[in-house]
């Protein structure tokens, strides 16, 4: 009987393959994870911390910071500290990882979907300024593939509204919005260390908020059942556990990782760079696909995926595969899915309706060689001649 689980199971073979993604495991983490498993540190110790003081150092030190088990935790978290309850109206994006609103859930909030951007795919502000409400308690956005969401015009309507941003930036880690940090432009930011994001703890995530010492300790406490955990270190009970919290914690062996990782950020991010302008300047010659990206100056993008819009995507990825190269759609419109159901009404989403079957997404990791980018980029120009 097959066993795949899809129509384009990844692929195996003896045979040179182009992997759509690939983890990034540094030779000096696998050395030092040896040290991590010789300690007595192997859960939640101090390098957790030092990920922390090393992740802010990098990337913004004006923050705080809480490392936690995936993004998801993180984005748990955020909702949670954000102040969304049972019935509070949230906007999401329609078309995301289902990890970005299925927290939501576990809350109880009303879902209220926004439709994609068609050149980025990331939330379509003209819909957003249509659908926000004095109801509105959050609006939730993710920077899809690495593209920065229009942090501008977001902050405008947070103003206007005077509700919470939070920016699942999963996808986004190092991308910046006029030269600084995007974390500097939302009340919470979410990031993944997931096995195939830019750097990986094998999964872990991390949650990055404005200095403030009560969401610090507030979110340190839900990390961990509500326990302070440092009271608990003087061996006694009188610190109570006044909140209902969670096993949300990052382990040292995962934090052993990111720092390493974190050392060579920006050579993975050049490398990531270096693969998406080869696709970008050979695919852009097409008239019948085209490659997402920015034109805005103001944005930076961090190339975790190089997506091109193809009306002919099913034949691409048939073909494509005949020479061992991996492609997908990775994530999937959100309002398909039962369990948001009730939350559809007569909303229509008609960017998404426009794309839902051209997007696709190409290899784009540390396996992948400028050799390899060109490879592909050929195969795909050849095939849109003949299909």
């Amino acid at each position: 009987m097959k066993k795949n689980f899809t129509d384009f199971p990844l692929l195996e073979s003896k045979k040179k393959t182009y992997p759509l993604f690939y983890p990034y495991i540094s030779n000096s983490s696998k050395n030092n994870i040896k040290k991590v498993l010789n300690s007595r540190w192997i859960g939640q110790g101090p390098l957790v911390d030092k990920f922390e003081i090393k992740f802010k150092e990098k990337f913004n030190p004006s923050l705080d910071c809480v490392a936690v088990g995936s993004g998801t935790d993180a984005l748990h978290l955020s909702y949670l500290l954000s102040g969304i309850k049972k019935n509070d109206e949230v906007i999401c994006p329609v078309f995301t990882c289902t990890a970005t609103n299925i927290p939501l859930l576990y809350i109880g909030a009303k879902i209220k979907f926004v439709d994609v951007d068609p050149l980025t795919l990331n939330i379509d502000i003209n819909h957003l300024k249509k659908i926000v409400t004095k109801k509105t308690k959050a609006i939730v956005f993710v920077n899809y593939g690495g593209i920065p969401c229009n942090l501008r015009e977001l902050n405008k309507i947070k103003r206007k509204y005077d509700l919470k941003l939070i920016q699942d930036a999963a996808q986004s880690l190092g991308s910046k919005f006029m030269g600084k940090d995007i974390s500097s432009f939302s009340d919470f930011t979410i990031y993944s260390f997931q096995a195939i994001k830019h750097i990986t703890s094998g999964d872990g995530g991390l949650l990055v908020f404005r200095k403030n010492k009560k969401i610090l300790s507030l979110a340190q406490r839900l990390r961990w059942f509500g326990i302070d955990r440092v009271k608990k270190q003087g061996g006694t009970w009188e610190n109570d556990i006044k909140e209902i919290g969670y096993k949300y914690q990052m382990t040292d062996m995962g934090a052993c990782l990111l720092i390493d990782s974190l050392k060579n950020f920006k050579s993975i991010l050049n490398q990531r760079k270096k693969l998406f302008d080869i696709y970008k300047s050979k695919l852009s010659k097409l008239k019948n696909l085209r490659v997402l990206d920015t034109l805005d100056k103001n944005l930076t993008n961090s190339y975790w995926l190089c997506t091109v819009l193809c009306e002919k995507r099913l034949l691409l990825q048939k073909e494509l595969r005949k020479f061992n190269i991996e492609t997908n759609q990775v994530h999937f419109r959100n309002d398909r899915y039962k369990i948001f159901k009730k939350f559809i009404k007569k909303q229509k989403f008609p960017n998404m309706d426009s794309i839902q079957n051209k997007y696709l997404v190409l290899p784009l990791n540390n396996k992948i060689s400028v050799k390899d980018a060109n490879f592909i980029s050929d195969k795909i120009i050849q095939i849109l001649k003949y299909i």
